[in-house]
């Protein structure tokens, strides 16, 4: 789903909602957001190498908040120039598999997955695209064993709160250890609707994300994991409409007093 396809429902559902006008941001025109000039001040501005290879890019057509690039960058870096295997839900125009080409090198495993069969034509290899809902964990499942494992996954699919649940719920336990599942445009997940949000409207990608930060503090509750193991989880990073979850497993936390031997009480 692109920036202008969100703009217009958020712009639809606001319009529904009587006495209420829609907000000056929904107001925004198609225009506005491709003005040359902000695109250049904002390449000017990128910090990370990933914004750099956004923001030069000529190749197809690629349709990302320029506030995650940086994001992506701290937490894909180390995954630079090694045999990473990546899936991408949602292909769009496939400029961003091109991106995540140049940037994870030749040796990465590209894949992505969409449920619109024009997607399969928008790819060039080594690079894939296979053709599928990402609600139907039998068609996930093949792609990852056809992949051979997979260590990242970014959700940017139909950003509709069940699918998301699903995708998660059928990746995560093929992720890689210290493998990393995003999930971005997660501000989906507060509109009613067509995404099936809400504030706080429970099975949205935002709850669920808060859901695995309690199942990664299980160790000092007796409610029960949820979604995880809690020695599965190593973080969990929100920002503004994407999150991050590291994989990996761990141990159960230990307290210690240094030096060794140092009275319990001070």
């Amino acid at each position: 789903m692109n920036l202008y396809d969100h703009l217009a429902r958020a712009r639809s559902f606001l319009r529904s909602k009587r006495g209420l006008e829609p907000s000056p941001y929904f107001s925004i025109s198609k225009h506005r957001i491709e003005e040359v000039g902000e695109a250049h001040r904002r390449a000017e501005l990128a910090t990370s190498d990933l914004a750099r290879m956004t923001f030069g890019h000529t190749g197809r057509v690629v349709d990302k908040w320029t506030h995650y690039l940086d994001h992506y960058d701290r937490h894909f870096s180390r995954f630079r120039a090694t045999p990473v295997k990546m899936l991408e839900i949602g292909v769009f125009k496939g400029g961003s598999l091109e991106i995540w080409r140049e940037y994870f090198g030749p040796d990465a495993t590209i894949f992505g997955v969409d449920i619109n069969p024009e997607c399969a034509d928008l790819v060039t290899e080594p690079n894939q695209v296979r053709i599928g809902s990402q609600a139907d964990p039998d068609f996930l499942r093949e792609v990852v064993e056809e992949m051979g494992g997979v260590d990242i996954v970014l959700d940017d699919g139909s950003h509709i709160a069940p699918h998301q649940r699903a995708s998660f719920e059928t990746l995560w336990p093929m992720l890689g250890d210290k493998g990393i599942y995003a999930v971005e445009d997660v501000h989906t997940a507060y509109w009613p609707g067509g995404y099936e949000g809400g504030y706080r409207r429970s099975g949205s990608a935002v709850e669920f994300g808060k859901t695995v930060v309690d199942d990664m503090h299980g160790w000092y509750h007796a409610k029960g994991e949820q979604l995880v193991r809690k020695d599965d989880v190593d973080g969990v990073h929100f920002y503004d409409s994407i999150f991050f979850i590291d994989k990996k497993k761990s141990e159960p936390p230990m307290s210690v007093r240094l030096p060794l031997g140092s009275p319990i009480t001070t």
